[in-house]
């Protein structure tokens, strides 16, 4: 859409932000600290998407909190790590990122509401530059009483917010929670801030060559808002919107994402193309195995602690330890692979020995047959259609790793995050043996934390048209841009790491400040 400047407004802003992930809330807290009217514009009804579902692990380099706990962690060793993991890509970016990523956890930190710590979780590749337990920080917990009204504006967790629940009363807002109510804390104490929740934004104005406003959806109608600096979109991937997966060739489904559900499915994104645009990565995204769910949707599981992963064949395919993008991958690399089995004994007591978030009980799930359960192997391949001589010898090679500690096949439990969740007691404490009936089978399919691919972008978050020219006034960062990382996950916290540093890169460019 494009307007003349003489056009009128349903309101006006400096800066306009669209979405209120962690780099959403970030860019608009910046804006809004340095005096800028700024307005955070959401599609749902509560604030935070995936980043509130989430750990709240910020990959930030070189920080101060970093350097506060000990750690080896410096901003040459994570370029170093950079450069290695992502074969010397988008060299600008991450040299944008790791100059910026200190300077602004320092100026987060001038807040009394933002606090971070540094959170042990490894890397996901052993590449140079790698320090030892990682370099991620997350924020500190903070009391729901410290955000008084403000608490009813933060999505809850995955597991009550998808059974239609708030936050339970008197319980600490930790992880994502803690972080996107800090933020919002933070933004909200500026003086200079304002959300709108049920504002979908579907349309970008234009004046000319640059972009000055949004046009969003609402209950009660369409409604046009002028942006004076800057529009900001930190709204979150397409991962909601099975239709464009489907066009970009993304796998896995909809259905499967973990995003809350009626979000992230892809509107600003296509706005910014509609007024020029270019995309990038639009068949990629932040990979991990899925548990599937009764309801048809999906639990992010990492840190498999027993058991094995095969596929189809009855075989196993991977390291079942691997980092959570780099096993998602292995899964879509083979047709046969999803959906795949999860198979563990009674040593965990009738529990998944791994994280699933959200989590599902045991019973629920074997009723729905979403598990099965068996006294012997051969009965359980019965129950999954499995082929029972391949689930059996397969087992029982594993069985003969786990006795001597080394996996002939896939090496698991080599790597330092292999054995970070690791439980066992034998020679190698990742490779648990399977050898004690009842045996179960969990249904595992192709999940997601978002998709990654979307608007190019600059060092400083300006969005490019297919020239590469900048359409002014049109910023993006997180999962609305095409990711800094390409094709890799490198360590826990990079989505949201990034996301932070490029909305504030953004915001910096729009305002003509500095971090």
């Amino acid at each position: 859409m494009t307007v003349s400047r003489d056009d009128s407004w349903d309101e006006e802003h400096d800066v306009v932000v669209v979405g209120s992930g962690a780099g959403a809330l970030t860019g608009a807290y910046l804006a809004a600290r340095d005096g800028h009217d700024t307005v955070v514009l959401e599609k749902a009804g509560r604030l935070g998407g995936t980043s509130a579902y989430s750990g709240a692990a910020c990959w930030l380099p070189g920080s101060e909190v970093q350097q506060r706990a000990g750690s080896a962690d410096s901003s040459q060793s994570a370029r170093d790590y950079l450069t290695a993991v992502l074969g010397g890509s988008e060299p600008e970016k991450v040299e944008a990122f790791v100059a910026t990523a200190p300077g602004l956890v320092a100026e987060l930190e001038k807040d009394p509401a933002l606090e971070f710590r540094l959170q042990p979780f490894p890397d996901y590749f052993d590449a140079a530059g790698r320090v030892p337990m990682g370099r991620s920080i997350v924020p500190l917990e903070i009391e729901q009483a410290d955000l008084g009204e403000l608490l009813a504006l933060v999505r809850p967790p995955v597991e009550r917010d998808r059974e239609g629940l708030g936050h339970a009363e008197g319980a600490q807002l930790v992880g994502g929670r803690a972080l996107i109510g800090r933020l919002l804390l933070a933004f909200d104490r500026t003086g200079s801030g304002e959300v709108r929740t049920g504002h979908a934004v579907t349309e970008l104005v234009t004046d000319g060559e640059r972009v000055v406003g949004v046009v969003a959806q609402t209950l009660d109608g369409p409604r046009r808002i002028g942006a004076r600096r800057g529009v900001l979109l930190g709204s979150g991937g397409f991962e909601r919107n099975q239709e464009m997966r489907s066009a970009h060739g993304v796998p896995g489904a909809a259905d499967w994402a973990m995003a809350p559900a009626g979000t992230n499915t892809g509107e600003p994104i296509e706005a910014a193309v509609a007024v020029g645009a270019a995309t990038e990565l639009m068949d990629q995204g932040w990979w991990c195995p899925g548990i599937a769910h009764p309801d048809g949707s999906a639990a992010f599981t990492l840190g498999f602690r027993g058991g094995v992963v095969v596929d189809a064949t009855g075989n196993r395919f991977a390291n079942e330890s691997l980092p959570y993008d780099r096993m998602g991958r292995e899964m879509f690399a083979e047709p046969g692979h999803v959906p795949a089995w999860f198979v563990f004994d009674a040593r965990s007591g009738g529990d998944l020995p791994a994280i699933s978030l959200p989590p599902r009980s045991p019973a629920e799930h074997l009723e729905s047959g979403t598990w099965v359960q068996a006294p012997t192997l051969e009965e359980l391949a019965g129950a999954t259609g499995l082929p029972a001589d391949a689930l059996t010898a397969t087992v029982q090679r594993f069985n003969g790793f786990a006795e001597q500690g080394r996996d002939e096949d896939f090496g698991r439990g080599d790597d330092e995050f292999d054995r970070f969740f690791a439980i066992g007691t034998g020679p190698n404490p990742a490779l648990v043996p399977l050898d004690q009936p009842p045996y179960v089978a969990a249904r595992l399919v192709l999940s997601d934390l978002g998709t990654k691919g979307g608007l190019r972008t600059d060092t400083s978050a300006r969005v490019l048209r297919e020239d590469g020219t900048v359409i002014a006034g049109l910023y993006a960062a997180g999962n609305a841009s095409a990711s800094m990382a390409g094709a890799f996950y490198p360590g826990p916290g990079i989505p949201i790491g990034t996301a932070m540093v490029f909305s504030a890169l953004a915001v910096r460019d729009m305002l003509d400040a500095s971090l």
